[in-house]
């Protein structure tokens, strides 16, 4: 693949000449390389020489998770002893699908997690504690070793949970930047508050998150953003966003204005539910055509996240477009009593609650057919007017209020992490 971590600094004209020229040769790559697509294009009578600009994509079809699942095979380009590496996506949104990686793709991947964490102002020198899992089918973990090797960075892996073994970690190594949920720098700090342990004054000075949103659509710091921030002052928490579909990861500059779009390896396009470009500034669906992938390319795919598209140039010079944090996922949209909500709309709501130790999030078709949320809550308060206080809580910022259960926080933990995740689970969609 052609490779350009300049590109973000070029005016936008050479970054669409650029796009448009990569998206040339992956046109004709898959064409020839994929059965799903050459199907696709006899199908749809579509001449690929009249594909040129970005806006010409408008002319296919697009790629959705279902055909993924469905005939996951038929994406890929290349025969079976060229696949060096197999993950699947985390099944979010229904059975995950296996990914077949060749040695490019590695190679391609490690590339786009060093530019991330470039953009992030991580540099030779920096020691990076890995704070997520590398195994388990997981291909961001994965990345992210790849990509702090590619930049010349110390790594320690210690994976996910064990607070104790993170901070003797910290301790022992000394790494100035960590790759996290930001839920689990909560439980860093209970835990150094418990034992007595000086967190602001640790040698962690940056946090790539994933996972959980950090920030607004607006630039504001969530609830539990703000929560760490007040706690850690001393971290600077750094919002990443990415999936095993794409192959590539949006990450915050230091302006802290949503993840820059990785232009050389990617082409990105907000989708309404007919399939057309929202107006700049509203909320649609991120839709990706992948660039130099060899193994499993995608065109057109609609991804299920919900983001808005930050245009113009950067306060920081980059002149690369940025996208807001995922404000839902597209088969997560609850109609609850004449209200449309996203679980982190909920979530935020939760993480501002003082004396809920942790939640999950239910949603299931009720007797008469419509959505109902019930929502599972560890803590050591389980009074009524508790309750109330939550309820109130819920009708002032979202004008509804969920159903309320208490359950054991550790019965809830056990939930919230069961041993074949990859990630902590916090909604449950029964419908």
């Amino acid at each position: 693949m052609i490779r350009n971590n300049g590109l973000h600094m070029k005016s936008p004209d050479e970054i669409r000449s650029f796009q448009e020229a990569r998206l040339a040769e992956t046109l004709s790559y898959i064409a020839e390389k994929s059965a799903f697509y050459k199907e696709m294009f006899e199908k749809e009578g579509i001449d690929i020489s009249e594909i040129h600009t970005i806006e010409d994509l408008r002319k296919l079809p697009v790629t959705t998770k279902q055909d993924l699942q469905l005939r996951s095979s038929d994406f890929i380009c290349v025969p079976g002893e060229d696949i060096i590496d197999y993950v699947t996506t985390s099944g979010t949104l229904g059975d995950p699908v296996t990914f077949a990686l060749t040695e490019n793709d590695l190679q391609r991947l490690a590339y786009n997690e060093a530019s991330s964490f470039t953009m992030a102002g991580l540099q030779k020198g920096d020691i990076m504690q890995l704070m997520t899992t590398i195994d388990r089918r997981f291909m961001a973990g994965l990345a992210y070793f790849m990509g702090a090797r590619e930049l010349g960075l110390g790594i320690v892996r210690v994976g996910n949970g064990i607070p104790e073994l993170q901070w003797d970690t910290i301790n022992r190594v000394r790494p100035t930047v960590c790759m996290v949920v930001p839920s689990f720098l909560i439980k860093l700090i209970d835990y150094a508050e418990a034992n007595g342990i000086d967190y602001n004054s640790c040698s962690l000075r940056k946090a790539i998150c994933i996972g959980e949103a950090l920030r607004t659509p607006e630039g504001r710091l969530t609830k539990l953003g703000q929560k760490i921030s007040e706690k850690w002052p001393q971290l600077e928490l750094y919002s990443t966003y990415a999936s095993t579909e794409m192959q590539s990861s949006f990450t915050e500059c230091k302006c802290h204005c949503g993840g820059h779009i990785p232009t050389d390896l990617i082409i990105v396009e907000l989708l309404d539910e007919n399939n057309q470009p929202v107006v700049p500034g509203e909320s649609g669906e991120v839709t990706i055509t992948t660039l130099g992938v060899e193994g499993m390319p995608l065109l057109r795919f609609k991804t299920g996240d919900i983001c808005i598209r930050y245009e113009g140039q950067c306060r920081c010079g980059r002149n690369t477009d940025r996208l807001s944090s995922v404000i839902g996922r597209k088969g997560q949209m609850i109609k609850y009593k004449g209200t449309t909500l996203y679980p982190p709309a909920l979530f935020d709501i939760l993480d501002n609650i003082p004396k809920i130790d942790n939640y999950i999030v239910e949603v299931f078709t009720n007797s008469i057919g419509t959505d109902q949320i019930q929502i599972s809550i560890g803590s050591s308060n389980h009074s009524e007017e508790f309750v109330k206080q939550i309820k109130d809580v819920f009708r002032s910022k979202v004008r509804v209020a969920p159903d309320i259960v208490f359950k054991p926080s550790e019965l809830i933990a056990r939930q919230q992490m069961p041993p074949m995740s990859r990630k902590v689970i916090k909604f449950i969609d029964r419908r």
